[in-house]
């Protein structure tokens, strides 16, 4: 019994590790994405009074608003310059945008 709750309890913690591995982003290849993001939230990503900064985000939440901005889920003009992007655009230029000082 203890034997099955071992293993049981094994397969659990690597799925978690595994699911953390496929959510990952390159922060190299965001830094190449983040051209067109530059144009709004600046070459250091930290927005003006109008746009607001994305330096030092969350790289887990910043990739699920970039997903709500393509589905719609958040209405905003963010849905046309996330169009063409996949999930895994997301996650790079938010593994990209989490390396910068927010500061």
């Amino acid at each position: 019994m203890l034997t099955r709750k071992l293993i049981g309890a094994m397969m659990f913690v690597l799925m978690l590790s595994a699911g953390g591995v496929q959510a990952g982003g390159d922060a190299a290849k965001g830094a190449e994405l983040a051209a067109d993001c530059a144009d709004c939230h600046g070459d250091d990503g930290k927005g003006d009074d109008e746009v607001p900064g994305i330096a030092g985000m969350d790289a887990a939440a910043h990739a699920k608003k970039l997903a709500d901005f393509q589905s719609g889920a958040i209405d905003s003009e963010m849905a046309d310059y996330v169009e063409g992007l996949s999930e895994q655009d997301f996650a790079d230029l938010a593994a990209y945008f989490a390396t910068l000082p927010a500061e």
